[in-house]
């Protein structure tokens, strides 16, 4: 998985399958788009305006459970 936030363009993305083709993009809710591959499944999601939506658009904290 791999995030990035370009600031030129104010965009967050999260890509959860590298090297995966597009073949389908939705934008869910206005300024959040979905990529999914041929067989549905997500792919990468981009936010627009990140921050204004996003808490700190250039600081990612990764955690895991269990």
């Amino acid at each position: 998985m791999k995030v990035t936030y370009d600031q030129k363009t104010d965009t967050l993305s999260v890509i959860l399958k590298d090297n995966t083709a597009v073949a389908e993009s939705d934008e869910e809710k206005p300024g959040i788009i979905l990529d999914y591959d041929e067989t549905g499944n997500l792919v990468s999601l981009e936010i627009l305006d990140a921050s204004k939506r996003v808490t700190e658009a250039r600081k990612v904290e990764f955690q895991t459970t269990g």
